[in-house]
């Protein structure tokens, strides 16, 4: 199995190579965000190269930061890709997963850990390629609430007519808050859900998309829709004066 990994720093991108090499991996190594895409686009079209599995993509990148790096790869293919962050950087892992970022794994980390999300990613990428095409009468339903509209089959939603502007992630959460309304959902049920239960999201990401909501939402459309219950998790509802 073909692992590209895309890291700057000597040090880091030898111990990586070294350990990964080491489980049985193939390494392919890049220093800078375009030698990356280079390295990638030529691996698309080269049939004597084992294509890569995964992208393991350091985020702070010379030439081109692993975000555009990550949107670039995108347009190209749906490889699995884990970012890798800094300790505590909430806005890269929000940005990284909007992106198209399977899973993230911030510095300094163990290999053990690092292996384990490889696996992870490499599993739910495997589970989605044999499961059921997503045409099924669940994904294609419309759900209205209030004022609101949510289109699954075409992930738009609108409110009294006008057409919100939300992220990928921001339709899958506000689309899992109105399939249990009234229900008061954790932060792992949501992540659970949204992510997927074999994901390595942590609660603060959930707090991050829930704020675009209600900034996109709420406070443009003058509603009340999501709810905080404290100590427990997320609810949408139906403001109390309508």
């Amino acid at each position: 199995m073909n692992i590209l990994i895309v890291e700057d720093e000597p040090n880091i991108a030898s111990f990586e190579k070294l350990e990964l090499e080491h489980e049985g991996y193939t390494v392919t190594l890049a220093q800078t965000g375009r030698e990356a895409l280079t390295i990638f686009e030529k691996s698309l079209n080269d049939n004597t190269q084992e294509p890569f599995s995964i992208v393991l993509l350091d985020i702070m990148l010379p030439e081109l930061n692993g975000i555009e790096v990550l949107r670039r790869i995108r347009k190209l293919s749906q490889i699995p890709v884990v970012l890798v962050t800094a300790r505590g950087e909430t806005f890269d892992k929000v940005n990284g997963l909007d992106a198209g970022a399977d899973d993230y794994i911030a510095k300094p980390f163990a290999i053990e850990e690092l292996l384990a999300r490889i696996r992870s990613v490499l599993r739910r990428s495997a589970q989605q390629e044999t499961s059921p095409a997503a045409s099924s009468p669940a994904s294609s339903s419309v759900i209205t609430f209030d004022r609101l509209t949510l289109n699954a089959a075409s992930y738009e939603v609108f409110i009294d007519q006008t057409l919100v502007s939300l992220t990928k992630t921001e339709f899958l959460l506000l689309k899992c808050l109105l399939c249990h309304q009234g229900e008061v959902l954790s932060r792992t049920d949501i992540i659970n859900e949204v992510w997927g239960e074999d994901h390595y999201i942590d609660e603060n990401s959930v707090d991050v998309y829930v704020r675009y909501l209600r900034t996109k939402i709420d406070e443009v459309f003058n509603v009340s829709y999501i709810t905080t219950v404290r100590g427990a998790g997320y609810t949408i509802r139906k403001p109390s004066n309508v």
